[in-house]
């Protein structure tokens, strides 16, 4: 398609494409719409089925990693998070992969030595061509890290200013944002606008991108949005009209909901402002959700207990991918019925912490901290995170500090030394920067936990997520490549039965097969055999709990 994006074009010519640009580009957020909409279980053979038809369809980029998702990968799918990637690049070799990062947290939810953050830029930036970069607070220094590493190794860098709302949130303060950024990076760069919380009204949002391409007219402006409210198309809308280049979006067959709007009602709507969508094939992208549509029938126990947009989110802020999650964990925790009240206090509580913005790992501070005024009395148990966020230990908060009553209360909770609020502040507070790492001690760290030498992937996940990688890696090592079952296998609920075959390709496309052959219980022990591509394999499984109690005769 004429004006598309490649793999093959340098940054500089990316760029100056962009720039030039008479219409706008598509990204498509497969990684946020699996973590908002579907708690981040996407698989990867899921990615690979939809493949052909993204690569055909022309977008600028595939979201495919960063933010919660590689953490997931491990715990969860166990999915070495760079396999993820080598599948991606693989199955679309000329479409861009696109990744979101956490400034000094990386993929992670703390702030990261130096040298660990440069270390695994490096190692992650093999892969990712686009980096989309945030902070919390806004606050610049957390982010130039990655900035620094993901220009040297010549990987397109988005810088990101999160949007919010309310009297703080200013066209003023953002466009100084922007600024001071571009101070720090240059000009080669695109600036996204991260409304993570999908906030603003489409007005809203076309007057702050008017406002930045008034005063830096040569930036390159991306948009990110959440469609919590239903709302996120108006303002894609807006924006693209404004003056931004390039969209977020979802297939309309997957997600849609808490995640990204769907792209097909983006471009039939901006074609009525003659606005063209570069490069994309629509037929290509129809198929790719009619794919997607069957897929998604094996995804629905993981989406969001209430399906609806809600149009509250203005009020509580929460970004899209915790929106989806609260429901479930207020289910589990016994206190569904209370998240109405729930959602008011997070509304007061943005308000009195400094109106700042809830996206990791700002929005867990925000709903750990009103259920916690809920369900135990206000401010009464404070996380420590809450007492790090008033402590500056993230960076300073970017409007006005907490009333002196909250201070009191969450950073004299549980102190034995006597020390009032505002002498810990004095004494404690301010941005933490951890000192650089051991990084040979860590890999001898990690050797000795696996038994075998460890490549620099192995290290750069140990280093973001110790316990979780080591677990991982032994799992892949007894078990192998779990991941390659077809989802609708690896997520089969009720078990299998004997004389069952399960057939699968792998990767590389090779044919493989599964058979149960028999399985019995003894006392808390399962014994399970299998015949594996004509290999007899017998798995024994200790169970806990009920299922430790044998079945009545």
């Amino acid at each position: 398609m004429e004006g598309r994006i490649t793999t093959e074009m340098s940054a500089e010519e990316i760029l100056g494409r962009l720039r030039n640009a008479d219409g706008y580009y598509l990204c498509n957020n497969e990684r946020d719409v699996s973590q908002s909409d579907f708690k981040n279980r996407l698989m990867p053979v899921t990615t690979v089925r939809v493949a052909p038809h993204r690569e055909a369809t022309g977008f600028f980029s595939v979201e495919v990693s960063g933010g919660a998702s590689p953490h997931v990968d491990l715990m969860r799918k166990q999915v070495n998070p760079f396999e993820r990637l080598r599948i991606a690049r693989k199955a679309m070799p000329k479409t861009l992969l696109q990744a979101v990062c956490r400034g000094a947290s990386m993929f992670g939810y703390r702030h990261y030595p130096e040298n660990v953050i440069r270390f695994t830029v490096k190692e992650f930036a093999k892969y990712i061509d686009v980096w989309r970069v945030y902070d919390f607070l806004n606050h610049v220094p957390n982010m130039i890290p990655v900035f620094e590493e993901v220009q040297r190794a010549e990987r397109i860098l988005m810088p990101s200013i999160c949007f919010s709302t309310g009297k703080e949130h200013t066209d003023k303060y953002y466009v100084e944002k922007v600024k001071e950024i571009l101070n720090v990076t240059g000009p080669d760069v695109i600036i996204s606008i991260k409304n993570h919380s999908g906030l603003g009204t489409p007005k809203r949002l076309g007057q702050l991108v008017k406002a930045i391409r008034s005063s830096c007219p040569d930036v390159v402006l991306h948009y990110h949005g959440c469609n919590t409210d239903g709302n996120d198309i108006g303002r894609m809308i807006a924006s693209v009209v404004a003056g931004v280049k390039i969209c977020d979006v979802a297939d309309h067959g997957l997600g849609a909901v808490y995640g990204q709007a769907p792209a097909l009602t983006l471009i039939h709507n901006l074609e009525d402002y003659g606005k063209k969508a570069i490069g994309v094939d629509v037929k290509a992208l129809i198929q790719a959700s009619d794919v997607l549509r069957v897929e998604r029938r094996i995804y629905e126990p993981y989406e969001n207990l209430f399906r609806g947009h809600d149009p509250t989110v203005a009020s509580y802020k929460l970004t899209g991918g915790a929106a989806g999650s609260t429901f479930e964990q207020a289910d589990k925790g016994g206190f569904l019925d209370r998240m109405p009240e729930i959602r008011e206090e997070m509304g007061r509580v943005q308000i009195e912490l400094g109106n700042w913005w809830s996206v990791t790992p700002g929005s867990q501070i925000l709903w750990t901290t009103a259920v916690n005024n809920v369900l135990y009395g206000r401010y009464e148990r404070p996380s420590l995170d809450l007492r790090n966020l008033i402590m500056g230990r993230y960076g300073p908060l970017p409007f006005y500090d907490p009333q002196e009553w909250i201070c009191q209360r969450v950073l004299e909770y549980q102190r034995s030394d006597g020390k009032k609020w505002h002498q810990v502040i004095a004494e404690e507070g301010g941005v933490v920067r951890p000192r650089d790492a051991d990084l040979e001690r860590e890999r001898g760290n990690l050797e000795s936990e696996i038994g075998r030498q460890a490549s620099d992937e192995d290290l750069a996940l140990y280093l973001l997520y110790s316990f979780d990688t080591v677990s991982f890696l032994k799992f892949e090592a007894r078990y192998g490549k779990t991941w390659l079952l077809p989802p609708e296998v690896w997520f089969r609920r009720g078990g299998f039965k004997v004389g069952e075959r399960i057939t699968f390709e792998d990767e590389n496309g090779k044919p493989h097969y599964i058979e149960i052959t028999s399985t019995r219980q003894e006392g808390p022990t399962v014994i399970t055999s299998l015949l594996v591509d004509h290999a007899f394999h017998t798995l024994t499984v200790t169970l806990e709990g009920a299922d430790a109690c044998p079945p009545p005769a």
